[in-house]
């Protein structure tokens, strides 16, 4: 086990997955039969990362039931009906990760959420992601080139898939045509950070937004530096994008599982 916390932001209400979140948060949204959150926190447990603050907000209490009980359903029990206790096996299947619950309010913001989780963190360098999306990013390439340019601050820099048929236009003809291709031009914050803990006092307070404050100035300041990961990312943000994640994981082909090893680039995110 790798000695450095991950932060996951978990209180989302995910408005445009209404269908599925009217009873659960977004990260509790299941692919191939669990939440997407234990996705996002098996691709970090890969590379030996295995203690997490994760951030409640919207139906936190749905998410602190699933990891209490996740042992007791992963794991053969004996159970004595007149006294109440149980005795759970050693062969089960559940993973040894350490994980702090914080409740941070229904209605703060991003940044706030972060802020909150402080305490926890401590006074060291911490990783942060949102509780929804997936990537075949390679952690440890991630670490070792944010801590290779010294700056307080590292986003992954992704390109997004794109969401409709792209066309390539010779006046009115269409000289090709390409369903879904990663878009060829433009990079988008893909989340999966890394962060010294001075970035803390970039955050004022509940109603600050991560992206419109902290990181906003983090450019300004020149201390905000963008790995580039151009293979496999998706978020899950609509039923579309839910769909498109347990195809991919009910044929077996789920790249969020995979590695893909990239050499580091250095570029600096301006404001």
């Amino acid at each position: 086990m790798k000695r450095m916390k991950v932060a996951i932001l978990a209180g989302g209400v995910g408005s445009r997955l209404s269908e599925e979140t009217e009873v659960k948060p977004k990260p509790m949204v299941e692919i191939g039969g669990k939440p997407i959150l234990w996705h996002i926190m098996k691709i970090y447990a890969d590379f030996g990362y295995n203690e997490f603050a994760i951030a409640l907000g919207y139906r936190g209490e749905v998410i602190k039931k699933y990891l209490v009980d996740y042992c007791s359903l992963n794991s053969n029990l004996a159970v004595n009906l007149r006294t109440g206790t149980v005795q759970r096996s050693e062969d089960g299947d559940a993973p040894d990760w350490r994980v702090d619950l914080i409740d941070t309010g229904i209605g703060t913001e991003t940044g706030g959420r972060v802020k909150r989780l402080q305490p926890v963190i401590g006074n060291e360098t911490f990783m942060l992601t949102w509780g929804d999306g997936v990537a075949d990013i390679d952690i440890d390439a991630l670490l070792r080139f944010h801590r290779s340019h010294g700056k307080l601050a590292t986003l992954t820099a992704v390109r997004p898939p794109a969401r409709f048929g792209h066309l390539d236009l010779d006046g009115d003809q269409v000289g090709e045509f390409s369903e879904k291709p990663q878009t060829s031009e433009g990079w988008i914050n893909g989340a999966f950070f890394v962060l010294e803990p001075e970035v803390f006092d970039y955050i004022e307070g509940d109603a600050t937004s991560f992206e419109r404050g902290p990181l906003t100035r983090l450019a300004r300041d020149g201390q905000l530096m963008a790995y580039r990961h151009d293979s496999f990312w998706q978020c899950m943000d609509t039923l579309r994008d839910r769909k498109l994640l347990e195809e991919l994981w009910s044929g077996g082909n789920a790249p969020w599982t995979t590695v893909r090893r990239q050499a580091p680039h250095l570029v600096a995110v301006s404001a």
